[in-house]
């Protein structure tokens, strides 16, 4: 058995990881509040005491828009966390998978953003999140970091969550359409994970670096939202739709600003772990289908 210690376990990510780990793994998750990452010491004590074969972090602080605020607590975890299991890992050896943001990206791109373009982010989050990535790549550790977009999934706060229990309370919403980007399940993105993970321990090594990993294809939030309506009629779980109306960013103001552009290029990845990537549209079907009791 391949021992793997996750951080953040009951976060949208991590609560799929722990749930979904393949045969021939075991795994022992840590919540935010069992293992904070910010505490040098902690981290250091859990990993030397769990001695796992490698470290899945789903760990992060991604409150975009309190961030702008909040911006030592951000960088506390985005950055220096990510440093301290960087430390502890490569004092033993032990790889680690990290989960990154399109955030890192200053969004005026036209084409998909590839592993090498240039990084710009324009929000605390988003150069908090970068810093970790930095942090990491610069401790010497063997790591995958996987940026992603638009994450959805059952546990904690997302837009397929926030989308249905408006469209319970109210009959017209306006949503952004100038923003493009690839909505992305967190059931794929653990999935996704726990097949660099058998590709490590079948190979005992892994191309390791940097990988962008979304769903497909690229819409935009107010795409994204009729989408999300169509299959909660179908499905049942809200009784009509709402009428949603496209506006601007410009006239949904926000204290952190939003890259216009998220999409980002999948090539590298698919052709390193030939795994499916998945379309959002069956992912939101498969999430849908779990809130029968319409507890979203």
């Amino acid at each position: 058995m391949t021992k793997v210690l996750v951080t953040g376990a009951a976060g949208q990510v991590g609560s799929e990881l722990v749930k979904r780990f393949p045969a021939g793994f075991e795994v022992v998750g840590y919540t935010s509040s069992e293992l904070d990452i910010t505490n040098s010491r902690l981290v250091n004590q859990v990993i030397v005491e769990q001695a796992p074969a490698l470290i899945i972090n789903a760990a992060a602080y991604t409150a975009v828009d309190k961030a702008e605020s909040d911006v030592e607590r951000a960088y506390a975890v985005n950055e220096t966390g990510v440093k301290n299991l960087a430390q502890a890992a490569m004092a033993l050896n032990i790889p680690i998978f990290h989960i990154s943001t399109d955030y890192v990206f200053d969004g005026t791109a036209t084409e998909p953003y590839k592993e090498t373009d240039p990084v710009g982010p324009t929000g605390v989050y988003g150069a908090s999140k970068l810093a970790g990535e930095l942090a990491l790549a610069e401790s010497g550790v063997k790591h995958i970091i996987l940026r992603t977009s638009w994450v959805f999934g059952a546990n904690g706060n997302n837009f397929v969550k926030t989308m249905l229990r408006l469209g319970k309370e109210r009959d017209t919403l306006s949503v952004v359409a100038d923003q493009h980007g690839c909505p992305t399940s967190a059931v794929s993105i653990a999935d996704m994970l726990w097949l660099f993970a058998k590709k490590y321990t079948e190979d005992n090594d892994l191309p390791w670096g940097m990988y962008h990993f979304s769903n497909s294809p690229a819409t935009t939030w107010h795409g994204f939202a009729c989408a999300i309506f169509k299959q909660a009629v179908e499905a049942g779980v809200l009784k009509k739709a709402p009428v949603v109306n496209a506006i601007s960013t410009a006239d949904y103001p926000t204290a952190a600003k939003r890259p216009a552009w998220s999409v980002m290029n999948c090539q590298k990845i698919d052709r390193v772990v030939l795994g499916c990537i998945p379309g959002w549209q069956d992912e939101i079907n498969k999430l849908i289908t779990e809130f029968t009791n319409n507890e979203f």
